[in-house]
């Protein structure tokens, strides 16, 4: 059923947005820890930092957005919910490297950009992993709902 006529699924992609809010500050405050303060490796950070944003959304997808759903086990349903964004992992890491590398070029150019008290990196980092978060934020929604979480009315 699409959430543009169900009131209860509208309700639910808002809070399934608010959980990826706070999931994406989960996401982006490891991944600048990782890439900025550690000096990891941006594609490693960015996957580490993918998977602790998961297990944070995971709990409140089941707590929160589908607490009726418990017709399966937090087990199966975390293996479910790890395997849906694994493959948004898989649409992501691509995307970010495409975007990180032309966005340093781009930033990189720009004496504005330089003058900042954020490198041109980090700039690059942090557009291109929030642009990647969008895009697979849609993906993850419709698959856990219709996967991961089908168990609900």
């Amino acid at each position: 059923m699409s959430i543009l006529c169900n009131q209860k699924e509208r309700r639910r992609f808002v809070r399934f947005a608010i959980v990826g809010t706070v999931g994406s500050m989960v996401d982006f405050g490891f991944f600048n820890l990782f890439a900025h303060l550690i000096h990891l490796n941006a594609v490693l950070s960015s996957i580490v930092s993918f998977w602790l944003a998961v297990i944070n959304n995971f709990t409140w997808n089941r707590r929160w957005i589908y607490p009726d759903s418990r017709a399966k086990s937090p087990g199966y349903q975390f293996a479910l919910f790890a395997l849906t964004n694994f493959i948004g992992l898989i649409i992501r890491t691509p995307l970010f490297i495409f975007l990180e590398g032309k966005l340093l070029r781009i930033f990189g150019q720009f004496d504005f950009f330089r003058n900042l008290p954020f490198r041109p990196i980090w700039i690059a980092h942090n557009f291109s992993l929030g642009t990647a978060i969008l895009v697979v934020m849609l993906w993850n929604f419709y698959l856990n709902r219709y996967l991961t979480f089908n168990d609900v009315a």
